[in-house]
Formats: structure tokens, C-alpha cells, sequence
């Protein structure tokens, strides 16, 4: 499978909207999506909470998976794509 398919293209198996959400439930809810998904899928994930754009991707290489990018879109809006790189 190939996630990537420009440059700085990332295709996503699949697209969480956290807006609105604050910590922990945004990594909670990062993390239940990523369980969901298949080794080498990709998850975009868009948020506007600021400290989950420096935690979920922290945390998310604590538990083996890859951060491919963060965004961000807007003063208060992020995106983020991870790799499932284990179970």
C-alpha cells in the first residue's frame, strides 16, 4: 500500500474531527481510532485543542506508532497523520 502519493501528500486510510475535544479525550479518541485501523494504515486526525497538537504526537510514538506530519491549518486548527506501525 502506498501512503504517500505527492511529495507532501499523505493519503489517509482514515479521518478522525477532535475539534472541540481537550485532553486526554483527544488522544483517547486517537488512540481508539489507530486500534481500528490495519499495520501501514494512515490516520488524519484535525483538532484545535493546542496542547493535544504537542501530546498526541508524543504520545503516539511512546506507543510505537509513526507521526508522518503536523499541520498546522489555522490559529487554532492542526492536522495530524499517523502511521499504524504496530498492533
Amino acid at each position: 500500500m502506498r501512503e504517500e502519493t505527492g511529495r507532501n501528500e499523505v493519503k489517509p486510510s482514515m479521518k478522525i474531527d477532535i475539534r472541540g475535544l481537550v485532553c486526554p479525550y483527544t488522544f483517547v479518541k486517537a488512540k481508539l481510532a489507530v486500534e481500528e485501523m490495519e499495520v501501514g494504515q494512515v490516520l488524519e486526525i484535525v483538532l484545535d485543542y493546542p496542547g493535544a497538537a504537542a501530546n498526541i504526537p508524543r504520545s503516539m510514538e511512546e506507543h510505537g506508532q509513526k507521526v508522518l506530519k503536523v499541520d498546522r491549518t489555522g490559529e487554532n486548527q492542526w492536522v495530524i497523520f499517523i502511521r499504524k506501525e504496530k498492533d
